[in-house]
């Protein structure tokens, strides 16, 4: 089920140093960031936040824009902040383009929980907050991550967490499996 005005970025701008073409490595038969675009596209209008395309196959199969990061190199709260930059719903759900466990069901999930005055709702399991498979309000994420972008050269997603009015939300930790080698990669095959 869509949800309204909420948009999905998934993340696909790192530089994987530890599994170089990871995004684009296989995951039951399709391609990481497939798998991830296809578990999360039903329920909001998505955009990729990344350095380019991809191959002309996997470019052919992400029926989505792609929006190049103009922050490169400042980790995943740059390509955020320049993605949120470029839509206009009130609230973006950002993805990994690493995590081919995350689903609408996590979305469902944190609108869910979303209340009112909330400016982000993120997956916990355990200790564990996962920020980069959370609901942001997009106007709260433009002005604490813009405004963290410019205070540090390296500005984590867990210190933008601590700016906003966080709602954690407890969620299954088998939806937050990343793929960084290729022993994640062969781990996470037959699981949707």
């Amino acid at each position: 089920m869509a949800l309204g005005d909420v948009a999905t970025v998934i993340l696909a701008g790192g530089r994987a140093t530890r599994f170089p073409g990871k995004l684009e490595a296989e995951v039951d038969g399709e391609p990481l960031l497939l798998r991830v675009y296809e578990h999360v596209r039903e329920a909001a209008p998505v955009i990729i936040a990344g350095r380019g395309s991809f191959s002309s196959a996997l470019d052919e199969r992400l029926t989505c824009p792609i929006v190049i990061d103009r922050r490169p190199d400042r980790g995943p709260l740059g390509g955020i902040v320049t993605a949120a930059g470029t839509v206009h719903a009130a609230r973006i759900f950002v993805v990994a383009g690493d995590a081919p466990n995350v689903t609408t069901a996590v979305l469902h999930a944190l609108d869910d929980a979303w209340e009112t005055g909330d400016e982000a709702a993120v997956p916990i399991h355990g200790t564990q907050a996962e920020p980069l498979a959370a609901l942001y309000d997009r106007m709260a994420l433009l002005r604490e991550g813009g405004a963290l972008l410019a205070e540090r050269e390296s500005a984590s997603m867990h210190a933008l967490l601590d700016r906003l009015r966080t709602r954690r939300v407890p969620l299954d930790a088998a939806f937050f499996t990343n793929v960084n080698t290729a022993d994640d990669l062969i781990r996470s095959q037959g699981r949707s």
